[in-house]
């Protein structure tokens, strides 16, 4: 990814809260010729509106697909000073929300969006608020091996519908056999470091960006959509995009 410097820009106010900006990036760099859509999605995989709107983009690209696309999962965490081993649900929920009946009235929310989106969150089920280091070297990993977007989507179940510890090592070498990689391939590099440094330095970036919360997708390094907009919030930025294109190949003809 170029070397970008966000600006933020006034946009329009969203359903359930969210903003979007339609926000412009400069870039250091001009593409030589035309290159396929390049989405940007800075996530963190303990975030439930990064579940919905991954969906939603998912739908909004089925109504307007892209001749070409290349998406990459950007790593951010929520909680960047949670400690390697996480932290006991309801220790989280009291610290973070005051208690499980505050959380509840805000998970109530979130199960009747994720419904629309046929994610059935299973919040009760959650053991434990893990560090998400790990689980964004494990998406790195799947980048690799041809398989990331199936590893997100892997962990996204594993965490909000099955209720399983995606900080232990073990577990997230089992959901990456899930996603079709190597579980062993997988352990072993869970046991090691690399990649590490990466991951932090991504979360870092991303709010020298002005990120500060997830999840955000960046097109083509000019635009930005914030939070889990639906669907039609994402057309406008095709168009732009589409548009873009058709004058760089017109000025290449």
């Amino acid at each position: 990814m170029a070397s970008l410097t966000l600006s933020l820009s006034k946009g329009r106010t969203m359903r359930a809260g969210y903003h979007v900006a339609l926000t412009c990036l400069a870039l250091r760099c001009k593409r030589a010729q035309i290159a396929p859509m390049r989405i940007d999605i800075f996530s963190d995989v303990i975030c439930p509106w990064c579940y919905i709107g991954k969906k939603r983009l998912e739908k909004a690209l089925a109504i307007r697909p892209p001749a070409d696309l290349v998406v990459q999962w950007r790593a951010f965490q929520l909680n960047p000073d949670m400690p390697s081993g996480g932290m006991d649900r309801r220790q989280y929920l009291a610290a973070k929300f005051g208690g499980p009946e505050a959380a509840q009235r805000i998970y109530d929310n979130l199960r009747a969006a994720g419904a629309k989106e046929r994610i059935p969150f299973a919040f009760e089920r959650i053991p434990r608020t893990p560090n998400t280091v790990d689980a964004h070297r494990l998406i790195r990993f799947g980048m690799r091996g041809g398989r990331q977007d199936e590893t997100v989507s892997a962990l996204f179940q594993a965490y909000f519908i099955d209720g399983r510890d995606i900080g232990d090592a073990a577990t997230l070498a089992r959901i990456a056999a899930e996603a079709g990689l190597d579980e062993k391939a997988a352990a072993d590099y869970l046991a090691g470091a690399e990649d590490t440094e990466q991951v932090l330095a991504e979360d870092v970036y991303a709010r020298k960006l002005g990120i500060g919360g997830v999840p955000c997708f960046i097109f083509d390094g000019k635009y930005a959509v914030s939070g889990a907009q639906e669907p039609e919030a994402f057309l406008p930025v095709f168009d732009l995009l589409a548009k873009g294109g058709e004058e760089q190949e017109a000025a290449q003809a």
